[in-house]
């Protein structure tokens, strides 16, 4: 006999694997005000088909059979802090791998090692990585750091910061250990200097590079909590594409009021353009997106 959508494929419970129907309009609306009232993040009538789909393996873990009832859970229901974090890290959690944007990475390094010799070494480079998902940006900027400080034959004075929404996400970061596929292009050398082999096939980060990074939960809804300022560093990449133009225009300004004076802010290309955040200056580039903060600001 053939399962409708809704029937349990046995007495176990368990449920069918079938697609499940479309979402309505109604449906998909609710959902879209839910993500954006909670976490900032819009949903295009192109991206249904990526909600429904996240949706429904995680339905299907469960045993729920319709979206209402997951949206009732998520809003109401007995363990619906629980149900919001596990979708958050489902719908969040993008695929990255370490030295990702080369131009952008570039600038970094390029930056560090231009400013003047005295201020790095009377105060500690902060460098913070905004939506760091599972790790691979703070490690990487880390290595740069490093990369850069030995070039300028000076102590290691930095650390780095990696915030995201998700747990999860955090926590995986915090192991530092990854898939070993995660280094496909990195350098050699830089292998072999920051990376030590695991079990099954990953990587692990070495003790010095890990010493610098640490990581904590923070949605960019709520940024005025964040203890972040002062920071010589801000990297915010592939982050504000999910928000609205005038979202991401206040994230922005948030940001540039964490930076010290003559701080870098990175974004990612198109993320944020036609405007002029307030108290910064571009920097000249054709690739990357980074503004910095004039010095006659005061701290």
């Amino acid at each position: 006999m053939t399962a409708t959508h809704n029937d349990l494929s046995d007495s176990s419970g368990i449920w069918s694997l079938r697609r499940l129907p479309a979402m309505d309009e109604a449906q998909f609306y609710q959902w879209q005000v839910l993500l954006e009232h909670r976490t900032g993040m819009t949903l295009t009538p192109e991206r249904q088909s990526f909600l429904e789909t996240n949706l429904g393996i995680r339905m299907r873990e469960i045993g729920c059979n319709s979206y209402q009832a997951y949206y009732e859970k998520i809003v109401s229901g007995p363990e619906a802090i629980v149900e919001w974090a596990i979708l958050v890290d489902r719908l969040t959690v993008q695929e990255t791998r370490f030295f990702r944007d080369t131009d952008a990475f570039r600038l970094v390094s390029d930056y560090i090692l231009t400013r003047p010799r005295e201020a790095l070494k009377k105060r500690p480079l902060e460098v913070w990585s905004v939506g760091c998902s599972t790790g691979e940006e703070p490690y990487t900027l880390a290595m740069l750091l490093n990369e850069s400080m030995t070039q300028l034959e000076l102590p290691p004075l930095f650390g780095v910061t990696g915030s995201d929404i998700s747990k999860p996400a955090i926590g995986k970061a915090q192991r530092g250990l990854f898939n070993a596929r995660k280094l496909l292009g990195v350098d050699e050398e830089l292998k072999s200097r920051y990376f030590r082999p695991a079990e099954r096939n990953t990587v692990e980060i070495v003790d010095s590079i890990r010493q610098r990074v640490c990581f904590t939960r923070l949605n960019v809804m709520d940024l005025k909590r964040a203890p972040m300022h002062g920071m010589n560093i801000i990297f915010c990449q592939n982050l504000l594409i999910y928000f609205r133009r005038w979202r991401r225009r206040e994230i922005v300004k948030q940001l540039a009021e964490r930076l010290a004076p003559g701080g870098l802010l990175v974004l990612g290309q198109g993320e944020l353009t036609d405007w002029q955040p307030p108290g910064l200056q571009r920097v000249p580039s054709e690739n990357v997106l980074a503004w910095m903060r004039r010095q006659t600001d005061e701290d």
